[in-house]
């Protein structure tokens, strides 16, 4: 549509009596219809969404201005951020695809381009997709029931009817077993069943062995046999309390996973693909490593990557995706099948912007019927943000850092640790922390904070601890999030350093941290048994609450050694 023909549209518009906003309705539904023209192709198709975290309605989510990667890893995807990643996938900046996929100009981009994600909007997405795809799979990579006050409080049930509202297909899992075993058994075995396929090749009972999930689904997609095999993450019993997981035991199981691809090729899977939640480096080893997978379709890492990265292995080729997180991608692979056999494939990333996607009357329901009942808890209002609030980062984000700044006011700490987690929506300045937007950061089921004297020594080991599960230049050993955010303590990390020697100079205050003396540092979420203490969204909102107004955090980075010129640093 050109300027004329806009301004033609809006005379007539007016003439019939309509408002402006139908106006602007009409105009976004054509861009919507712009970037959302992705033709079918082929014979299969299957749609991919992963890391959701819970959040059924459209929101802000910043992604990170550092991705480092390591060993072979560095400055290839997915370690690339803001214009080095627009300039590797050519990407022009300023667009609406620059502002999904980058942190850059990020205030200004949300107030043109508005919120993303939200279950209604993807409904009405996902129908789309399938009505030009008949016979789609909606893949959905874990990490679903988590991330929201909503969630937390119906331990998961809002997102579980979501996804059958939306027409999952399959799904394999990782922060859902945080709510504990019986409860996803519950689920799978419940409302899930012969509805959801709840697929985990890597998990099996910790006494002898025997498996606890399919390893496996097969579907049929217009005469094509489909194989989808479940990954779920690898390392929860160690990344969470074991408690929630103690009768199960996980591990990237990568002998069994090639039985399996032979099993499923052998029965007449035409098309394999691996469901995975090991985070994206892991992926593209594990790719390497086995044969018959046509594509890896991940998660965990939350890293929206615009194309497949193509890995060789014995068998020949195996496409590598990630689909992003919190309802902001749909990934759409469409499969050439011909004589039981692959011979083309397409990806496309689409970006969820909820403005061009108008809202599924049935999803939209369902999700004010389960918010109801808390929307008065939901909208307290604890404080006014000025700055920009976000989580994403290797080592900090700026809500982090209030969370941080939180806990030592209330606690009276020298230090203060948060974990490294990923999910968490985002504030513009000037918008309201509501009990929500706290939520968003700190829903888990084991908030408790918890204040100790460790030594220094005892310090070093855990930022060590952690970074060698962010920096491990082997993939299978990265097992946790992003590095630990830490308050009052400032340190130099050298991320390709060897383990046990990527932390130095620490100082609390300038002066050196001593080994041998005590300090006091607070935290939460803590993985032992037995912690009592309150919850981390309680201590935090009496913080808030003797502030009113927050400034703009300053936030507690630490000194580089190493990265100088790395694309996976803005």
């Amino acid at each position: 549509m050109n300027r004329r023909e806009f301004i033609q549209l809006m005379a007539a518009a007016a003439a019939a009596g309509l408002p402006l906003a139908s106006s602007r309705a009409f105009t976004a539904s054509a861009r919507g219809e712009a970037l959302y023209d992705a033709p079918a192709f082929g014979n299969v198709s299957l749609l991919h969404m992963t890391d959701s975290h819970a959040q059924l309605l459209p929101i802000h989510f910043r992604e990170p201005s550092s991705n480092l990667g390591v060993g072979a890893a560095r400055g290839r995807p997915p370690h690339l951020v803001g214009e080095h990643l627009l300039k590797f996938y050519g990407i022009k900046p300023g667009t609406r695809e620059a502002h999904a996929l980058t942190y850059l100009d990020f205030v200004e981009a949300s107030k043109r381009y508005g919120k993303v994600g939200g279950y209604a909007h993807l409904a009405t997405l996902i129908k789309r997709l399938r009505a030009s795809r008949p016979g789609a799979l909606l893949l959905d990579g874990g990490d679903t029931w988590q991330g929201s006050a909503t969630s937390l409080w119906t331990k998961g049930q809002d997102m579980v009817d979501a996804q059958l509202e939306l027409g999952v297909d399959v799904m394999t899992g990782h922060w859902e077993f945080t709510y504990g075993t019986d409860r996803v058994k519950e689920v799978v075995n419940g409302p899930f069943k012969g509805k959801i396929d709840f697929v985990a090749q890597n998990i099996r009972t910790a006494d002898f062995g025997d498996p606890v999930f399919p390893d496996y689904a097969m579907r049929q997609v217009n005469g094509v046999d489909v194989a989808v095999i479940g990954q779920a993450f690898p390392y929860t019993p160690i990344a969470h309390p074991a408690r929630f997981v103690a009768e199960l035991s996980f591990g990237i199981q990568q002998d069994h996973l090639q039985q399996v691809i032979d099993k499923v090729r052998k029965a007449g899977a035409a098309v394999v693909v691996l469901l995975s939640h090991n985070g994206m480096d892991c992926d593209l080893k594990l790719a390497s490593q086995v044969s018959g997978l046509d594509a890896i379709m991940g998660g965990h890492t939350h890293d929206g990557v615009p194309h497949p990265v193509k890995v060789k292995n014995a068998g020949g080729e195996t496409l590598v995706t990630n689909a992003g997180s919190n309802g902001k991608f749909v990934g759409v692979l469409d499969l050439d099948v011909k004589n039981g056999k692959l011979r083309e494939a397409r990806y496309r990333l689409l970006p969820v912007f909820s403005d061009l996607l108008p809202a599924d009357p049935a999803m939209q329901a369902l999700i004010a019927r389960h918010r109801q009942p808390y929307e008065s808890q939901l909208a307290k209002k604890h404080a006014v943000s000025e700055g920009l609030l976000y989580r994403r980062g290797n080592f900090n984000g700026s809500f982090d850092q209030l969370i941080l700044d939180g806990l030592m006011a209330v606690k009276d700490a020298q230090i203060a640790f948060s974990p490294g987690f990923r999910w968490g929506t985002t504030l513009l300045p000037g918008e309201a922390i509501t009990h929500e937007r706290l939520m968003d950061q700190t829903a888990i089921t084991y908030p408790t904070v918890t204040v100790n004297e460790f030594t220094g020594e005892r310090i070093k080991a855990i930022l060590e601890d952690v970074g060698d599960n962010l920096f491990n230049p082997d993939p299978y050993y990265q097992q946790g999030g992003d590095m630990v955010r830490v308050g009052g303590l400032t340190y130099t990390c050298d991320p390709n350093a060897a383990a046990g020697k990527r932390i130095n100079d620490m100082r609390l205050n300038g002066k050196p941290i001593e080994a041998g003396k005590s300090y006091k540092v607070v935290g939460w979420a803590p993985v032992a048994e037995g912690v009592t203490g309150e919850p981390v969204w309680d201590v935090v909102a009496e913080y808030l609450k003797a502030h009113q107004t927050v400034a703009a955090p300053k936030l507690n980075l630490p000194k580089l050694v190493g990265e100088q010129n790395d694309p996976g640093i803005g």
